[in-house]
């Protein structure tokens, strides 16, 4: 079993290339789970997603406990099973959007605690790259999804993936580009 991880900010493609990844290793008959957080099939992943479309302090850490909660589910249900490929995308940069330096603790933690891979990928775009792709595709924001939050949790993201196994992609590439980066990384 590989087990992949594709992390990055909000409108990085970091969906897009989950799913992407997942169907070409399909088409080459690999078996493949892929789980997107937070996910729309459990009270955690729901309750994550609620949070985040409303403002303040405690809805801030609601969502970041309900985030956790359904990183951990998805740990404890999926990552044991029979697949030749499992892809989770966000799982460790979600700490990055806690306050600071809350959010270095959180992920020495859960980066010391939860498995990790050879093929961690971070999906990089500038802040400026995401709010456009953000004012493109949404009606509604979620409490990160501005142009000042992206700026401070990039920052934060960045210095996180440079300390780990992680890869980081220029995600301001065609999705074409990206998605032969990670299946040659893969394939190699």
């Amino acid at each position: 079993m590989t087990f992949v991880v594709i992390d990055g900010l909000d409108a990085s493609g970091k969906s897009t290339q989950g799913s992407k990844l997942a169907e070409n290793l399909r088409r080459k008959k690999n078996t493949v789970l892929l789980r997107i957080h937070p996910s729309d099939d459990n009270l955690f992943g729901t309750m994550t997603r609620r949070f985040l479309y409303e403002s303040g302090t405690s809805a801030h850490f609601a969502s970041a406990f309900f985030y956790m909660l359904d990183v951990v589910r998805s740990i404890l249900l999926y990552s044991w099973r029979k697949y030749d490929f499992i892809i989770f995308v966000r799982y460790l940069m979600g700490t990055a959007y806690l306050p600071s330096p809350l959010h270095r603790l959180a992920y020495l933690f859960f980066a010391s605690t939860v498995p990790t891979s050879e093929f961690m990928f971070f999906l990089d775009v500038s802040p400026e790259e995401a709010e456009k792709r953000l004012r493109q595709t949404r009606r509604n924001f979620e409490m990160f999804e501005n142009l000042g939050q992206l700026r401070v949790i990039r920052k934060k993201a960045v210095l996180l993936a440079s300390t780990g196994k992680w890869r980081i992609i220029n995600a301001e590439k065609s999705k074409r580009e990206i998605e032969k980066h990670l299946v040659a990384a893969l394939t190699a």
